[in-house]
């Protein structure tokens, strides 16, 4: 216990607390709520999400218990291999856990556990300010355990481990990315001797799987300033063995006194501004991989300067290669990044330019259902650092959004179906299925997209008919 015990009644004031409470004293057993609840807590966040409750003895058996306890008595999921159970209260999910010690071997970030102390389970914790401890027991209900100054830190905005920092991440590398997660999430500085000994033991990190580090890439992704996150994680060695791709980046070459701009520290920059407008994941990664055709892509002539054609392109298609190295989800999620990617450079170009209806039209064809959140990546790439600039693209992109929704008022093309279907055209022209029913279909399409013919059903038959005629097609069924 800390020689100056502080009480933090004000904490546990949910009934559950009374009731596990209840519950240990029923088995004899001392009890304590632990980790992130307290953290949280103390920093005056939201502390509704989880609840942690480690017991010196069996956790087990001590939610069986609490279950009891609760009128409409809760399953009880229990994890035998674990030693850990949960129940579900008043929205709340609630892991208990028996205290325990913990060793390693070198090759996996499974321990070999067993029974221990509190002071053994907060020994194994991954940061002084997720060894916090709050007390459950009667004697003494609500009194603050933090061996290892855990509050000071919370006070100093600090990431510490609480042993050895080379002992705490090499026993679990994955330790390394919740340390800048962390810090990401809480605007925390890591402290020196932890930061030096990720980046020693970056390389530890080849024995986690892909889905474990794309977690804790999500939720920095999903913090107010990820680029916090990414910059730690490539000043660590971490992201150049998760995303090389983007590391890439971190380059700028001169010949001939013709530069281009870092597209690493650009990616990062674009990623902040996409958070302000979004929380949308999937559109955050594709802000992080907007870019990352440009390093195999990028050329230098004496004519054009340094170019980067197809870019896009390209990138859409390593978004595939990404996700599927970090066992991403090669789904919707994947297409939507992949479009966001391929697309991202399109509302940039047309912002430069006069804009007519007809480029307005393909854009909005293109981007179909996701023109929204294409326009607010396109938006986030806006980094310039000239006022003029700056003003300039936004009202363009102005212009862009008003046109969209005027073309898509009059012509209805997001989503778009086409107006005469290649089962009518069959029976049309007596055709079975052949080239020729391609060839008429995409021909109205782009009349349409053209602006030569409105997006309506009697003149785009029309304008089938006279095409049809050119081919030397006749009509049978009117």
């Amino acid at each position: 216990m800390n020689n100056t015990p502080q009480i933090y009644k004000e904490a546990l004031t949910h009934p559950i607390f009374e009731i596990v409470t209840q519950a240990a004293e029923s088995l004899q057993v001392d009890c304590y709520v632990i980790g992130g609840f307290v953290r949280d807590f103390l920093l005056q966040r939201d502390t509704k999400k989880d609840i942690d409750i480690v017991a010196v003895g069996s956790g087990i058996e001590l939610a069986l218990e609490v279950s009891k306890l609760i009128p409409n008595q809760p399953k009880v999921q229990v994890f035998k291999n674990y030693g850990t159970a949960m129940l579900r209260y008043d929205d709340i999910d609630i892991e208990f856990v028996g205290a325990r010690k913990e060793s390693y071997h070198f090759d996996s970030r499974k321990p070999v556990v067993e029974d221990g102390t509190l002071e053994d389970d907060q020994n194994r914790r991954d940061f002084t300010i997720n060894a916090l401890a709050l007390s459950l027991n009667k004697t003494n209900f609500g009194t603050l355990v933090d061996p290892f100054n855990g509050v000071t830190d919370l006070h100093n905005k600090i990431i510490r481990t609480p042993l050895d920092p080379d002992i705490t991440y090499s026993d679990d590398p994955l330790r390394m990315m919740r340390a800048i997660r962390f810090a990401t999430q809480l605007d925390f500085m890591i402290e020196e001797e932890s930061l030096s000994s990720i980046t020693k033991n970056a390389h530890r990190l080849e024995i986690i799987s892909g889905e474990r580090i794309v977690d804790e890439l999500n939720k920095i992704l999903l913090a107010q300033t990820p680029s916090k996150g990414f910059l730690l994680l490539y000043k660590t060695g971490l992201l150049d063995l998760i995303l090389p791709e983007l590391t890439a980046l971190n380059q700028v070459e001169e010949i001939e006194g013709h530069t281009h701009k870092n597209n690493f520290y650009h990616s990062l920059e674009v990623v902040d501004n996409i958070c302000k407008n979004t929380e949308d994941l999937w559109l955050r990664w594709s802000a992080l991989l907007h870019d990352i055709g440009k390093a195999p892509t990028k050329r230098f002539s004496k004519k054009q300067g340094w170019t980067f054609h197809g870019h896009e392109f390209l990138g859409g298609k390593m978004v595939k290669r990404i996700f599927t190295r970090l066992h991403m989800p090669l789904n919707q999620k994947m297409k939507f990044v992949q479009k966001m990617v391929t697309m991202s450079s399109r509302p940039i170009v047309l912002s430069q330019k006069e804009v007519t209806d007809s480029a307005v039209r393909r854009l909005v064809f293109d981007a179909g259902e996701n023109v929204e959140d294409l326009m607010i990546l396109c938006e986030a790439d806006i980094t310039t650092k000239n006022p003029n600039k700056f003003k300039k693209y936004h009202n363009n992109f102005k212009i862009v959004r008003e046109k969209i929704v005027e073309v898509e008022e009059r012509d209805h093309i997001r989503n778009f179906q086409p107006p005469i279907s290649g089962e009518e055209i069959m029976e049309i022209f007596n055709l079975t299925p052949c080239r020729e029913i391609g060839t008429l279909k995409e021909t109205i399409k782009e009349a349409i997209l053209e602006g030569v013919i409105p997006n309506e059903y009697d003149a785009a038959y029309n304008f089938m008919l006279a095409k049809a005629k050119k081919m030397g097609l006749e009509v049978v069924n009117k």
